[in-house]
């Protein structure tokens, strides 16, 4: 009987559903930027793995898209950036002369030249002997006005930069942005106080003015382009829309509202396209564009001194837009590290050629409304199937979020986050599945702490995960019932009446190993005495070849005794003398049985109860008078045959009130059972039993001469025989006798 502790299992499904709350919290909530981190891993894995092919937007809008490139030749001619308002008016001048469309200067010059002229009257000593000096200093023309005039016969887009603490001055903005729509699209545009714009008379000659801010995510990468900021309460174009506008010649920058209606529940208004060219490119609600990045392309730089040297093929810059900006002014992009002015080019192109990237509005809640209904069948699963179920399910998810989100890229060049969806939905899993493993090692613990040497080591963990195996309430199973015993164990006792201590290690030293060997062939310990112990098979878990498993402990606890004997046999008693060799007793049937169990103070006792463990009980307690160990019923004998070797030694009412049954002794394996020797001896003892069921006591005699001549034959079960044989001469069996041999346990 094995006695276990049950408390109230915990509920697997509780710690995975708290985790999808929080999962779902943390990614709605955006809690710590979280969201935006992932999104970011997920899509800029997306552009290096496939990035926007390269094209040259002349074909598409008339205008292609350069970048000025500053090499070291340029570096050695007009110094270290940043350079002169002169040589920005040449520069200027140049590309006006190779055809350039549109000039774009991606960094406000709100500063004067610190080479003109004007700087230098201060250096000039007062009095009027330098009057002169001042006079032509004064009447010098500045490179501030040589630039804005080089803008003349160009179309030149400078900018300003937006701030919350600058000087303030009236924009001289040149163009409107316009919205179409039913409600105000600019509630989700960022906002700034303060412009810090170019310098008049520069502003003045542009053709275009627009905000040079950038839209830096917060680990620092520049992933969208905005095309609208907030001045206040005014909306004001970007330098990338004030490009887009000229190119397309017109005088407002046109923006769509999305009306607050994009959204899987509703959302605030915000901007949900830009007009380019008679078609909606879709924005982000805060009116910024998702950048698809071809990264640096040697055909989109214009090289500084082959621009001053009239050595660029004719027409190369014919309708151009060039971007000039400072070449050490980095920023960092999906693609790596880039000068603003290419990641401004970058955005041009995207805006002529329609080919940004889109991410709806309702993206978000469609990625949350997923993750909910994923997160919810996945602990659906735990609850019911179990970690591998679920576990498989979440795979499944994983695999398929993770390839619809690459061809929603690769194909539509739309942006839809697997990584945090497939994320939460990992770390629901990973919390049902620690909350299983929790609750198995839980039970595991207090199985192994209630009966680790009564269960298989196997066993135990197979109940641990599923505690429903071991039925209480009551079953019948065929089960195979093992009873072993150490034969003369009062004589043996009696012998160590002076050393108790060393009697308790013996028995310690003898039974400890065949339990461990009944338990290492599947069996589970029922009962334990000082002399011996009883275990079965076959339950609480099934087991087919409950008999065969019980033949082979049995076969196995021989080999032990074997090893036992070798070594007690070379040790002594306290008295002196040596120890003799323990010898053992193994009985097993196999029957219909109760197995299950009942609760008492907060215990649960399981055990099984039926004719079998009685029976099994029974013979190993006379097994001693037939000389081999292992004695089985006859039922044992009929379900594990095909495993081993049976001798038929006995026909035995073990009971007064029993029906009577055979008693085989198992001698070995099927090899054993193939050879002559073992096939003649069970020939004989056939003919035994055959002889003495007759009556025929002196041809019994005689076959059993025969027999205690053959290898192997067991002197002690011939000397049973014959006193039996000796006794029915005397005591003549009745004439309707059914050969069963009774009188042995009155």
């Amino acid at each position: 009987m094995i006695m276990i502790f049950r408390s109230r299992p915990i509920a697997v499904w509780a710690l995975p559903l708290a985790t999808l709350a929080l999962a779902l919290f943390v990614l709605g909530a955006d809690v710590g930027g979280a969201a935006t981190w992932l999104r970011g891993i997920l899509f800029d894995h997306y552009q290096r793995s496939q990035p926007r092919a390269y094209e040259d937007t002349r074909v598409r809008s008339g205008h292609s898209v350069r970048v000025l490139a500053v090499d070291a030749a340029a570096i050695q001619r007009f110094g270290l950036w940043p350079w002169p308002r002169a040589v920005f008016a040449k520069l200027v001048d140049d590309m006006k002369e190779q055809g350039a469309s549109i000039v774009v200067f991606v960094t406000p010059l709100e500063k004067p030249d610190s080479a003109s002229p004007k700087k230098l009257l201060a250096l000039v000593p007062p009095g009027p002997s330098y009057d002169a000096a001042r006079t032509e200093l004064e009447h010098m023309p500045s490179p501030d006005d040589a630039l804005a005039s080089a803008f003349s016969g160009i179309q030149a887009v400078t900018g300003f930069l937006l701030g919350d603490a600058r000087p303030a001055r009236t924009l001289m903005l040149k163009a409107t942005v316009a919205w179409t729509g039913r409600s105000y699209p600019f509630g989700q545009t960022r906002a700034f106080d303060q412009a810090a714009a170019s310098l008049p008379v520069i502003e003045a000659a542009s053709a275009g003015v627009g905000a040079v801010n950038l839209d830096v995510d917060a680990d620092g990468k520049v992933r969208r382009m905005p095309l609208v900021f907030r001045l206040r309460d005014q909306a004001v174009p970007t330098l990338d829309a004030e490009v887009l506008r000229l190119t397309e010649g017109k005088d407002a920058i046109v923006l769509k509202s999305n009306d607050g209606n994009t959204g899987l529940f509703g959302s605030a208004p915000g901007v949900a396209s830009v007009d380019v060219e008679h078609t909606d490119l879709a924005t982000t609600p805060d009116g910024a564009l998702w950048i698809a990045y071809a990264g640096p392309q040697a055909d989109r730089d214009v090289s500084v001194s082959a621009l001053v040297d009239k050595t660029l093929a004719p027409g190369s810059l014919n309708g151009a837009i060039v971007y000039v900006g400072a070449p050490d002014e980095l920023v960092d992009t999906p693609l790596g590290p880039m000068p603003i002015a290419e990641v401004h080019a970058e955005a041009a192109e995207n805006l002529l050629l329609g080919t940004a990237l889109r991410r709806p509005a309702s993206a978000g809640e469609a990625e949350l409304l997923c993750l909910a209904l994923f997160g919810l069948g996945c602990v659906f699963l735990f609850a019911r199937l179990g970690v591998r179920w679920a576990g498989l399910f979440a795979v499944c998810i994983i695999a398929g979020a993770s390839y619809v989100s690459w061809q929603l890229y690769a194909g539509e060049h739309v942006l839809f986050d697997a990584l945090g969806l497939n994320i939460g939905v990992a770390a629901v899993w990973l919390a049902g599945a620690g909350a299983r493993g929790l609750e198995i090692a839980t039970l595991r613990s207090r199985l192994k702490l209630a009966f680790a040497d009564a269960l298989p080591a196997r066993m135990i963990d197979q109940i641990a995960r599923n505690p429903q195996l071991m039925k209480l309430e009551g079953e019948t199973r065929t089960v195979t019932y093992l009873a072993c015993g150490v034969r003369g164990f009062a004589d043996l006792a009696s012998s160590f009446r002076g050393d108790p201590a060393a009697f308790t290690r013996l028995m310690q030293r003898v039974l400890e190993p065949l339990m461990e060997e009944a338990l290492g062939h599947g069996g589970t310990i029922d009962k334990l005495t000082t002399e011996g112990f009883t275990a079965f098979w076959n339950a609480p878990l099934d087991d087919p070849e409950h008999a065969i498993h019980a033949c082979e402990a049995a076969t196995g606890m021989m080999e032990v005794i074997a090893r036992t004997n070798d070594v007690i046999t070379h040790e002594r008693r306290i008295d002196g003398v040596a120890l003799s060799p323990v010898e053992i007793g193994i009985g097993i049937s196999t029957g219909p049985a109760i197995a299950g169990g009942f609760k008492a103070h907060g215990r649960t006792a399981y055990s099984v109860n039926g004719d079998c463990a009685v029976l099994a009980t029974r013979i190993q307690q006379i097994s001693g008078q037939y000389g081999p160990a292992v004695i089985v019923a006859e039922s044992t004998r009929k379900s594990s045959e095909r495993g081993f070797a049976f001798l038929e030694i006995d026909y035995i009412a073990v009971g007064s009130h029993d029906e009577p049954l055979k008693l085989y002794a198992m001698l070995g394996n099927p090899v054993m059972r193939a050879s002559p020797k073992f096939r003649a001896l069970a020939t004989f003892h056939d003919h035994i039993f055959q002889s003495v069921r007759a009556q025929q006591w002196q041809k019994s005699r005689e076959l059993i001469d025969q027999c205690r001549k053959l290898s192997g034959a067991s002197q002690k079960l011939y000397d049973l025989h014959l006193a039996r044989i000796a006794y029915f001469e005397d005591n003549p069996p009745a004439e309707d006798w059914d050969g069963a041999f009774r009188p042995i346990l009155k």
